[in-house]
């Protein structure tokens, strides 16, 4: 089960209404889940009242209850700790806590100054913190967010990062938050990092051209200690350089030899903007081509959104071979927790 933001968390908990939500899809056959975006101990982190924490008591005790039920269920989870940066979504207000890499909100919105040491030093405290108590609860491991855009992608992107310290160096950030992830946590607790080409300010935007770029940008976050990269694509079916069929995890695969999580619009016919913006129900699509480059080893796990709001059972309906019975998606389907 792919991330994805449901904002149904009054007071930054998960309450029993969550817990029940992810306990459906383990009972419906998925084998590992990725919860939403979670906010990290850190002021700045998020600004929705309804997007839950991965701190405080409170919290963690409704993540507690998420774990026992997705485990009840037979299920696997890992929480996504993120951390929004200076990427606002409408209606959003900034807070004075907000820190980006050089106080951009997109390339030449300045709305803010450029984080400190003692701004970054805190940031990446509160990652290690996240994790430990990830752990603890725990979790079958879990997620960094580092794509679309956010405060982990701002520093990656050199249209948000226009530093000329240590941080010119875009991965750099990202590797002293694995790093701190990795001493707070055993050695053998996994770790994901998701990350992006396009960013929600800029859908066209890109990280690196080539393959030999992309080989360069993923070398020191593998060596930090990441076990697994979930690369995000809007359409996992397009390849991400000309001369090869090879998606984005395909490639981050071959070039890196860690395991890869592909994702984007995964028996559905419509990418994950337009299927917002338009009214009617995205159409079930087969899976045919999905199978193929499973079963050739192009990537190693398949991440399924926007299905799996429409379908709990979307792996038992798939298994059965009956994806006619799945049911579209629509962004009606967002108003409560199925």
């Amino acid at each position: 089960m792919a991330p994805m933001t449901r904002a149904k968390s009054p007071g930054r908990v998960p309450g029993a209404e969550v817990a029940a939500y992810y306990r459906r899809r383990a009972e419906g056959g998925v084998g590992l889940i990725i919860s939403e975006g979670t906010y990290i101990p850190h002021p700045g982190a998020g600004f929705d009242a309804n997007v839950p924490n991965f701190h405080g008591d409170e919290a963690l005790a409704g993540w507690a209850n998420v774990l026992k039920q997705v485990h009840e269920a037979g299920g696997r989870i890992m929480p996504q700790l993120w951390h929004v940066g200076l990427m606002l979504q409408a209606g959003e207000v900034l807070t004075p806590d907000g820190v980006g890499p050089s106080g951009l909100a997109k390339p030449g919105q300045q709305v803010g100054a450029p984080m400190s040491q003692q701004d970054i030093d805190q940031v990446v405290q509160a990652y290690g913190q996240a994790a430990e108590s990830a752990e603890k609860l725990g979790f079958d491991g879990l997620e960094i967010h580092g794509a679309h855009g956010y405060l982990i992608d701002q520093f990656f992107w050199e249209g948000t990062n226009r530093r000329t310290d240590r941080y010119a160096e875009r991965t750099k950030f990202a590797v002293e938050v694995i790093e701190e992830i990795r001493r707070k946590v055993s050695p053998d607790f996994p770790v994901v990092l998701r990350f992006s080409q396009w960013k929600q300010q800029d859908y066209s935007a890109r990280l690196v051209q080539t393959p030999a770029e992309l080989e360069r940008f993923l070398a020191p976050l593998a060596a930090a200690g990441v076990d697994m990269f979930h690369c995000s694509t809007r359409r996992y079916a397009e390849p991400e350089f000309e001369g090869s069929t090879l998606n984005l995890a395909g490639w981050t695969k071959k070039l890196t030899g860690r395991p890869t999580i592909t994702v984007g619009s995964v028996s559905i016919n419509r990418d994950f903007v337009s299927s917002f913006m338009s009214s009617e129900a995205a159409a079930v699509t087969g899976i045919a081509d999905l199978e193929e480059r499973l079963e050739r080893g192009e990537f190693d796990l398949v991440a399924i959104g926007r299905a799996l709001i429409a379908n709990p059972s979307w792996p038992r309906q798939v298994q059965k071979g009956s994806l006619e019975s799945l049911r579209p998606f629509d962004r009606g389907l967002l108003a409560e927790l199925i």
